[in-house]
C-alpha cells in the first residue's frame, strides 16, 4: 500500500498572516496555498526548482492594486512577490520562494482595437496568438514572432523584452510597447509613455513612487549617458533587463517603459499595455536551404542577409531529425527531402515578404539566381513554401525545436543555462565555432537553432542532470560562455532574461551597475518585487543576487527518484516545462481541461510535476511504488477493503494526504491523448494516470462510478437484450437522481432498439472465427473485411455499425463479425489495470488468430481502435492485432468513383475525433482522400476537444467542465457551420456529446455520406 503524504512544506506563519488579512483587505482572486499547486508553480522551463510560498490569482488591475498595497505597509516587508504569465522562461525568471503572483488565468482581457491608428489595449495575461486571432480579421498582427506564442502573455513577452523570429525586421517588444499601467509596490498605478520635458517635469514634481522612479531614471540618463553607450552592445538584441540606452527616444522624449520592458517583475506588475500593431503582409514566401555542414549554414547565413529578407531561421540536424519523428513532419515534409547521398547537417529559413506580389516574385527569383550561381557553400538544395498556410506549416516545425530537442532519446536531456547568446551577426560562425569546440570539451552533445539574422544561436548540451557529475558542469561553462560572448562582443542574455543568471550583471556593467541598484532603490526599496534577478536595490547593501550554487536544480531532487521508478515513468518525469499543452488556442486538441479551468495542475505539465513529486515523496516514506503496482495484481487481500475503508473514513475527516491533491488533478484528466500527441517530449498523461489511480484505489476506496464505467462492456451485452427495461430505468427520474449523486454519473446514453441482428442477416454476414477464414481462397480473402465491435456504436449507436455493414457490403466485401468482447479501453482510463492487462491478452489473442488469416480487421470507433496499437502493443508487443480505423481501410479498397457532374453535391466538413488526428495524424487527411475519391469534397475544421472523452462527460463532477469545454469551440462551430447540414463526426463521444449539448441534434459519421453515395450510385446502375 502506498504511503499517506502528510505535508512536509507548511506556509511560513509571516505569509500565513499576510494572505488572511489580504482576503479580509477585499482581494477578491483565488489564494492558493495548496501544496499541488505550489509544486506545478515551482519550476518552468529552466533548470531551476523553487518551491513557492503560495500562489493568488488576481481578477484585475484592482485586486493587483489591493496586493501591492497591502505588501507596501511596514508590517509586510519581509513579504516576496512574483509576478508570472505562461510560465515558459528558461532562466527561472517567475521561480520564488515567495508568492506568486499569477496574472494570466484572470487578466485576459482584450480591451480596445483602434484599427485606423493601429494599436490595442490588452491586459497583461492575454496570450500573444490569442491577440493576433482578434487582430487577423482586421489585417494586423503584433510582432515579433515567438516560438511559444501560443502560450506566451503580453505581460511575459514585456517582461522579457521578447524578441524572436523576425526581430531583425520588426524589432522587440518594446519597439512596440506605446504605453503600461504598471502596478508599483505600495499601490500606486504608474502610467508609462513617451514623455516631453514639460510632461517628465510634472510627473517628477508629484508625490509617490513613481515620482521618485521618473526622477532616479532621469537623473542615470542625463548623468551616465557616456558610460551607457559605452556598456551597452550595438545590437539587435540590445540588452534586456534596465535599458538605460533607449530612456531617451530619437525625437528626445523620455520614456520609462525603456526600464520596465525587460524588468522580469522586479519593478512592478504589468496589468494593462497599450501596444502598436502592424499590417499583415499580404504575400509572403520561405526559402528552405539545406546544407551538408551546420558550420556551412552559419556562414552562408551571413552572406544571404546582404539580400535583405526578413529573417533567417537556422535549424541543426538533431532538431531536423526530431522533427522528423514528430506530428510536425507530415505537414513539412515535402519541403525536406532527404539528398541520396549527403545528409542534411543544418538548414536555413530564409522569409521574404510584401504587399506586391510582382515585386515580391522578382526578389525570391533573385535571391534563387544567387543559390544557383553561388557554390562556395555545400548547399543540397532549396525547395520554395509558397503563401501564409504553407509558411506557418515550416515554421511551425521551427517552433517546436525547444520541445523536439527535450524528446532525445536516453537520460541527458537538452539544458536550458547558456541558450540564449547574443553576438554581433559577422562574428557568429567564429563564435559558435569556439563554443561548440567548449562544449566538444567537455565530451557533451548538443542541438542548435535559432536567428542567425540576429546573432542569437540557442545552443543547448544534453546533460543528465540527475548525476552530479554532470550537474557540476553549470558552473564552468556558464563562466566560459560568459567570457566568450564578451570576447566576441555579445551577451550572455540576448534573448530570454536574466532570470537566476543575473549573477553575472556586475561584471558585465562594472561602474554602471549601481544606476540599476539605485532604479531598483527607486521602484523597490525592501528588495520585495521578484529580489536577486537583474540588480539588488541600493537601499539594501546586504541584498544579493541569485547566484547559480545558491538555487535548488531540478535534478537534486530528481537524483533522489529511483533509478527504475524513474525508468518506468519516463513518459511524465521527462517533461521539461516548455509548456506546449497551455497552447491557449480553444480550437487545438491540447489539453481541453487546461483551457476549461485555466488551473495549471489541470495540465499535462501540472500532471507531470505532481506525479514526479509524488514518486519522490513515495520514495521517502520507503515506498516501492512498482512492487506496490505488482502486489496489487497478484492476488486478493481479504483485509485490504477494511484498509481501504478506514482510510477512506479518515479523508472524510480531514486526515490531509497529497495524494488527495493528485488524485484531484488526474481525474480532471479527460484520457484524451493529445498530450501523448502532441507534447514534443510526448508526456503521456493517461498513461501515468491510469497507474496513479490503480495505486491511489489499493489506498482508498473506489467511487462507485469506476467500478460502473469499468464493467460497461460486460454489463451491456446482457442489458441489450432488455433495452426497454434498461431504458425506462435510465430515464425514470428517481434512478436519474440516484446515479448522479450517488453513483456520480449523469446523462448516460440509451440502448439502442434497431434489429442488428436481421441488419446482419440481410447482408449476409457471416461470424469471424479463425478456421473458417483460413479456409478462404486468396480472391475470397481479398474481397473480404472482419469487422471488430466496439461497445459503443454497437449498442448505442447501432444504426452506425448496420450503415459501415452496409456498405462494406455494398463495395463488394463479405463481412465477418468478430464475436464481441471486451476492448478494456474503460478499465485502462479508470486504472483498473490488472484486469485489462488480462482482457488486453486474451482479446488480442483472438483477434491475432483472426488476423493469421490474412483478412483485414477493421474498427469503427476511432478512440477504441487506436488502443489496439497503444495500449495493446506496449503488453503484447510484436503480437498486437492490427485493427484499422475505417478511412485506412476504405482507401486501400476503395476505386476512384466517376463522379455525377450533373448533380451538384454539398462540399461536408469534418470535426475530427481529438485522440485520431493527434495520435493517428495522417488519419484526417485518410478522410478526406477517401472522400476525394468518391468524387466528394470533405474539408477539415480546426477544433478542439468536443468535451465528452469517452465516459468524462457522463461524470458528475465534470459535467460543468465539459460543458464549458464544449462551448470553447465545438458549440462555436455547431452554431456557425451547422445548419448548412454537412458536418461530419467519427467519433461515437463527439456525436454522443452533440446530441446531449444541442438538444438532439444528430452529426452524421462519414461512413454515412458514403453509403448514401453508394446507394445512389447502386440505384442509378440498377434504373
Amino acid at each position: 500500500m502506498i504511503a499517506r503524504l502528510s505535508p512536509k512544506h507548511q506556509l511560513a506563519q509571516d505569509y500565513r498572516d499576510f494572505l488572511q488579512r489580504l482576503r479580509s483587505a477585499g482581494f477578491r482572486g483565488e489564494i492558493t496555498p495548496e501544496y499541488a499547486t505550489r509544486t506545478v508553480l515551482a519550476t518552468d522551463n529552466s533548470i531551476y526548482q523553487r518551491l513557492p510560498q503560495a500562489a493568488v490569482f488576481p481578477l484585475d488591475a484592482a485586486d493587483v492594486t489591493c496586493l501591492a498595497r497591502l505588501a507596501g505597509q511596514p508590517g509586510f516587508r519581509n513579504i516576496v512577490l512574483t509576478p508570472r504569465g505562461g510560465g515558459t522562461g528558461t532562466n527561472g525568471q517567475s521561480l520564488t520562494e515567495g508568492l506568486v503572483v499569477d496574472l494570466s488565468r484572470h487578466l485576459t482581457k482584450i480591451l480596445e482595437i483602434n484599427v485606423e491608428e493601429r494599436w490595442v489595449r490588452v491586459q497583461g495575461g492575454v496570450v500573444k496568438d490569442q491577440l493576433n486571432a482578434a487582430l487577423q480579421p482586421h489585417g494586423l498582427f503584433f510582432a515579433p514572432e515567438l516560438s511559444t506564442s501560443n502560450r506566451a502573455t503580453i505581460g511575459g513577452m514585456i517582461n522579457t523584452d521578447a524578441s524572436g523570429q523576425g526581430s531583425c525586421t520588426y524589432g522587440k517588444t518594446r519597439d512596440h510597447v506605446l504605453e503600461l499601467h504598471s502596478v508599483l509596490l505600495g499601490g500606486e498605478v504608474l502610467h508609462g509613455k513617451a514623455l516631453d520635458d514639460q510632461a517628465l517635469q510634472a510627473g517628477m514634481d508629484r508625490q509617490g513612487r513613481g515620482a521618485e522612479a521618473l526622477r532616479c531614471a532621469r537623473e542615470i540618463a542625463d548623468t551616465q549617458a557616456a558610460l551607457i553607450a559605452a556598456k551597452f552592445p550595438r545590437l539587435n538584441r540590445c540588452l534586456t533587463g534596465y535599458d538605460l540606452a533607449h530612456l531617451r527616444e530619437a525625437d528626445g522624449r523620455f520614456n520609462i517603459n525603456s526600464v520596465l520592458c525587460g524588468s522580469e517583475g522586479t519593478l512592478g506588475f504589468i496589468v494593462e499595455a497599450k501596444l502598436n500593431v502592424l499590417p499583415i503582409p499580404k504575400h509572403s514566401v520561405l526559402v528552405n536551404v539545406r546544407y551538408s555542414s551546420f558550420m556551412g549554414a552559419l556562414r552562408d547565413a551571413k552572406a544571404l542577409m546582404e539580400l535583405k529578407p526578413l529573417s533567417i531561421e537556422t535549424v541543426d540536424s538533431k532538431v531536423l531529425l526530431l522533427a522528423m519523428q514528430d506530428i510536425v513532419w507530415h505537414g513539412v515534409a515535402e519541403y525536406f527531402p532527404e539528398s541520396p547521398n549527403t545528409p542534411t547537417l543544418g538548414i536555413n529559413l530564409i522569409e521574404f515578404s510584401g504587399d506586391d506580389w510582382p515585386e515580391l516574385e522578382r526578389r525570391v527569383h533573385q535571391f534563387v539566381v544567387h543559390l544557383q550561381a553561388d557554390d562556395g557553400v555545400g548547399r543540397l538544395g532549396h525547395t520554395l513554401a509558397i503563401g501564409d498556410e504553407a509558411v506557418k506549416r515550416v515554421y511551425a516545425m521551427r517552433k517546436r525545436a525547444v520541445g523536439l530537442l527535450g524528446n532525445v532519446e536516453g537520460q541527458a536531456r537538452p539544458q536550458p543555462f547558456v541558450e540564449d547568446t547574443a553576438v554581433p551577426p559577422e562574428n557568429l560562425a567564429d563564435f559558435i565555432a569556439e563554443f561548440r569546440a567548449l562544449l566538444d570539451g567537455h565530451g557533451l552533445q548538443y542541438g542548435m537553432f535559432g536567428h542567425v539574422d540576429a546573432g542569437v544561436l540557442h545552443v543547448r548540451p544534453l546533460l543528465d542532470m540527475k548525476v552530479p557529475q554532470q550537474a557540476a558542469l553549470i558552473r564552468p561553462i556558464s563562466d566560459a560562455v560568459a567570457a566568450l560572448t564578451r570576447k566576441y562582443g555579445g551577451l550572455l542574455w540576448g534573448e530570454h532574461g536574466k532570470g537566476l543568471r543575473s549573477e553575472y550583471a556586475p561584471q558585465y556593467f562594472g561602474e554602471l551597475y549601481p544606476a540599476l541598484q539605485a532604479l531598483k532603490a527607486a521602484f523597490d526599496p525592501h528588495n520585495q518585487l521578484n529580489p536577486g534577478k537583474i540588480a539588488t536595490p541600493a537601499s539594501m547593501p546586504e541584498a544579493r543576487l541569485s547566484g547559480l550554487d545558491d538555487v535548488v536544480l531540478r535534478g537534486e531532487l530528481d537524483r533522489t527518484i529511483d533509478e527504475r521508478v524513474w525508468q518506468s515513468y519516463d513518459s511524465a518525469v521527462q517533461c521539461n516545462g516548455n509548456g506546449a499543452c497551455y497552447n491557449f488556442d480553444p480550437d487545438d486538441a491540447m489539453c481541453p481541461s487546461w483551457k476549461a479551468t485555466r488551473d495549471r495542475t489541470q495540465s499535462p505539465k501540472g500532471r507531470a510535476s505532481l506525479i514526479r513529486e509524488w514518486l519522490r515523496m513515495q520514495g521517502e516514506e520507503g515506498v516501492d511504488v512498482l512492487e506496490q503496482g505488482a502486489r496489487l495484481n497478484r492476488g486478493f487481500d481479504r483485509l485490504a477493503p477494511l484498509r481501504r475503508l478506514r482510510n477512506s473514513i479518515a479523508r472524510r475527516l480531514g486526515e490531509q494526504d497529497f495524494s488527495h491533491e493528485v488524485y484531484d488533478a488526474m481525474a480532471g484528466c479527460l484520457a484524451c491523448k493529445s498530450c501523448a500527441g502532441q507534447c514534443p517530449v510526448k508526456v503521456n498523461v493517461p498513461e501515468f494516470r491510469s497507474r496513479f489511480l490503480e495505486l491511489y484505489h489499493g489506498r482508498y476506496l473506489r467511487p462507485l462510478k469506476d467500478y460502473l464505467i469499468g464493467s460497461l462492456e460486460f454489463s451491456i451485452p446482457f442489458l441489450a437484450r432488455f433495452p426497454r427495461l434498461y431504458n425506462g430505468l435510465i430515464d425514470f427520474a428517481p434512478i436519474r437522481l440516484f446515479l448522479e449523486r450517488m453513483a456520480g454519473m449523469v446523462d448516460s446514453p440509451t440502448l439502442s432498439y434497431l434489429d442488428f441482428k436481421g441488419a446482419c442477416a440481410r447482408w449476409q454476414v457471416l461470424p469471424a472465427d479463425a478456421q473458417r477464414l483460413a479456409r478462404l481462397s486468396e480472391a475470397e480473402r481479398k474481397r473480404s473485411v472482419v469487422f471488430v465491435q466496439d461497445a459503443f456504436t454497437r449498442y448505442f449507436e447501432t444504426t452506425v455499425a448496420m450503415d459501415w455493414i452496409e456498405l462494406a457490403s455494398r463495395l463488394g466485401y463479405q463481412v465477418y463479425l468478430a464475436p464481441f468482447a471486451a476492448n478494456g479501453k474503460p478499465l485502462q482510463v479508470q486504472g483498473f489495470l490488472g484486469t485489462f492487462d488480462k482482457v488486453a491478452r486474451r482479446n488480442g489473442e483472438a483477434l491475432a488468430a483472426l488476423e493469421a488469416s490474412g483478412v483485414a480487421l477493421v474498427g469503427l470507433d476511432p478512440a477504441m481502435t487506436l488502443v489496439y496499437r497503444q495500449e495493446y502493443a506496449k503488453l503484447l508487443g510484436n503480437r498486437t492485432p492490427k485493427v484499422q480505423l475505417i478511412q485506412e481501410w476504405l482507401l486501400k479498397v476503395l476505386p476512384q468513383a466517376e463522379c455525377d457532374v450533373e448533380k451538384e453535391r454539398p462540399a461536408y466538413q469534418l470535426l475530427a475525433h481529438c485522440t485520431e488526428k493527434t495520435n493517428a495524424p495522417d488519419s484526417v487527411a485518410q478522410w478526406q482522400r477517401v472522400f476525394e475519391r468518391m468524387g466528394l469534397q470533405l474539408s477539415v475544421l480546426a477544433s478542439g476537444c468536443c468535451g465528452m472523452s469517452g465516459t468524462y462527460g457522463h461524470e458528475t463532477r465534470n459535467l460543468e467542465t465539459s460543458r464549458v469545454i464544449y462551448a470553447q469551440s465545438w458549440g462555436r462551430l455547431i452554431e456557425r457551420h451547422g445548419k448548412q447540414g454537412n458536418l461530419l463526426a467519427d467519433g461515437y463521444s463527439c456525436r454522443s456529446q452533440v446530441k446531449r449539448m444541442e438538444e438532439g441534434k444528430a452529426i452524421p459519421h462519414p461512413l454515412q455520406v458514403l453509403l448514401e453515395y453508394v446507394r445512389e450510385v447502386g440505384e442509378s446502375s440498377s434504373a
